[in-house]
């Protein structure tokens, strides 16, 4: 099954660090991150989940829930935990998916459906595209999918900048330029046409191009 933007995220039942979830009503009326990771006491991984916990107030800030998944059952996971605390002097507070029997990574189309059905003997090179980063929206549609390769660390600071834009342009008709960042200008959508832009921005824009019409952040 290959997901594409604005797909639904599909629905699945699991059990996790918490206990057991039913994915859709979980992530319940706000926004939530889905990211997987290849193998459980791996480096890097242990390095971004640090990082996630680190960040988990600013993204409840924004409504958005965040979700771990590894191939290795919810017992390894829980060990894990002990060392990323240490070693990143962070507590992971949110949940971790155990998924053994890789069904929700063939489900969200991270594996092929032939990689058989257990976490047992494979390693993190045989999971290298277990490497996923997912933002789904209250609708529980994707907006965001990004993937990474195993020797980079993943830019969750790039993900909570994109959380900001995506919510930002859901309540307002415009889009972010390169770069963007909280508080800068933004730009009118070309389906806004000028006479509703007046109604919407009395202030007035900066028109660079017709198509392309800066004005300050809304409020």
């Amino acid at each position: 099954m290959s997901l594409r933007i604005n797909d639904e995220a599909p629905n699945f039942t699991a059990e996790t660090t918490q206990g057991t979830i039913n994915f859709h009503d979980w992530i319940g009326n706000g926004w939530a991150i889905l990211f997987s990771h290849p193998k459980d006491f791996t480096p890097v991984c242990t390095t971004e989940l640090g990082y996630m916990a680190r960040l988990a107030p600013e993204f409840a800030k924004r409504n958005t829930k965040i979700i771990g998944l590894s191939v290795d059952p919810v017992s390894s996971h829980l060990k894990w935990e002990g060392d990323i605390e240490e070693t990143q002097v962070s507590k992971v507070t949110y949940p971790m998916i155990g998924d053994p029997e890789l069904k929700i990574a063939k489900l969200y189309d991270m594996l092929p459906a032939d990689a058989g059905t257990t976490s047992d003997g494979r390693t993190a090179a045989n999971n290298a595209t277990v490497r996923s980063v997912f933002v789904i929206g209250p609708d529980k549609k994707i907006k965001l999918m990004l993937v990474y390769p195993m020797t980079t660390g993943r830019n969750f600071d790039e993900v909570l900048r994109v959380v900001d834009s995506m919510q930002l342009t859901a309540a307002h008709k415009v889009a972010t330029p390169v770069n963007w960042k909280e508080g800068e200008d933004v730009i009118i959508v070309p389906a806004v046409s000028d006479e509703e832009a007046r109604q919407k921005y009395p202030g007035g824009w900066k028109t660079v191009k017709p198509y392309l019409r800066i004005v300050p952040q809304p409020k």
